[in-house]
C-alpha cells in the first residue's frame, strides 16, 4: 500500500463519534477517528513497509501515528527516528503508547528512558517513564538493573505528588510495573504504593481515573501473575 491509499482507508474507517471522544482525551487535529480494532487490520500490510510506517508517523495524523506504531519494527529504528518520533508526541497517547512501546523494544530503550525521563517537557518526561515501564515489563529479571529501579521507585515516593500531570499518571503506573512484573521489587513498589496513596491527575472531560498502586499490584498478586512478562508492550 502506499502513503495515500493507507490514508484514505483510514478516513473511510473513520467515525465522529471516535474522533469527538479522542478528542476529550486530548487529542488534536488532524485525526480522522478511527478504533484501535479497526486500525490492527491495517498493521500486517503496512508492518510489510518500513519506510511505510515512518511515512505515517510523519503525517502529523493521530490515526496514522497510532498505526506506525503497531506496525513498525522496534529493532530497526535508529535513535534519530526514536528522537524524532517523541519530538512529535503532541499529546500523552502518543507519548505514554506509541513512542513508548516502540522505544522499549528497540536497542536504545534504557538509553532514551534515562534521558528522557530528566526532561523538562513534560510530554517527552511521561514518555520516559512510560519506556523503562515498558521495558521492565519484557524483560528477563537477570537482564534488569534492580538498583536503578529502586533508585527511581524512590525518586518516585519524594517527588510524585509535586510533578507535572501526566508524568505523575506515568510514575503511578511505573510503580504498578515495577511490583507486578520485577518479582524481586515486589515488596518494595507495594510500600511506596501505599506511602504515595491516591495520585490525582487532571483526565480532563473523561471518565477514566487514576488507580491506586497498592490495590493494582494486589490484584495481580491474587491472580498468581506476579513476574509474569509480557511477550511485547506494543497494543
Amino acid at each position: 500500500m502506499t502513503l495515500t491509499e493507507v490514508m484514505r482507508k483510514l478516513e473511510e474507517m473513520g467515525s465522529e463519534q471516535t474522533k469527538k471522544t479522542l478528542m476529550r482525551h486530548g487529542a488534536e487535529e488532524p485525526l480522522f477517528g478511527v478504533k484501535i480494532g479497526d486500525l490492527k487490520k491495517l498493521v500486517k500490510q503496512v508492518a510489510q513497509d518500513q519506510e511505510l510506517a515512518l511515512a505515517l508517523y510523519d503525517s502529523g495524523n493521530y490515526d496514522a501515528m497510532y498505526l506506525a506504531g503497531l506496525s513498525v519494527n522496534p529493532k530497526k529504528m535508529t535513535i534519530e527516528q526514536l528522537q524524532h518520533w517523541v519530538r512529535h508526541a503532541n499529546w500523552y497517547s502518543p507519548a505514554e503508547y506509541t513512542v513508548a512501546g516502540v522505544a522499549a523494544e528497540s536497542p536504545f530503550a534504557l538509553d532514551l528512558a534515562r534521558e528522557w525521563i530528566a526532561s523538562e517537557e513534560e510530554m517527552i518526561a511521561t514518555c520516559g517513564w512510560s519506556t523503562y515501564a515498558n521495558y521492565i515489563s519484557i524483560t528477563p529479571d537477570e537482564q534488569l538493573d534492580f538498583e536503578e529501579i529502586r533508585e527511581l521507585l524512590q525518586q518516585i515516593q519524594t517527588d510524585i505528588h509535586q510533578e507535572r500531570n501526566r508524568v505523575r499518571y506515568t510514575m503511578n503506573n511505573f510503580v504498578i510495573i515495577a511490583g507486578a512484573y520485577a518479582a524481586p521489587l515486589y515488596e518494595e513498589a507495594v510500600l511506596i504504593a501505599q506511602q504515595i496513596g491516591k495520585v490525582q491527575v487532571d483526565v480532563g472531560q473523561t471518565a477514566c481515573k487514576v488507580p491506586l498502586a497498592a490495590e493494582y499490584i494486589a490484584k495481580i498478586q491474587q491472580r498468581g501473575k506476579i513476574g509474569v512478562k509480557k511477550k511485547t508492550c506494543i497494543c
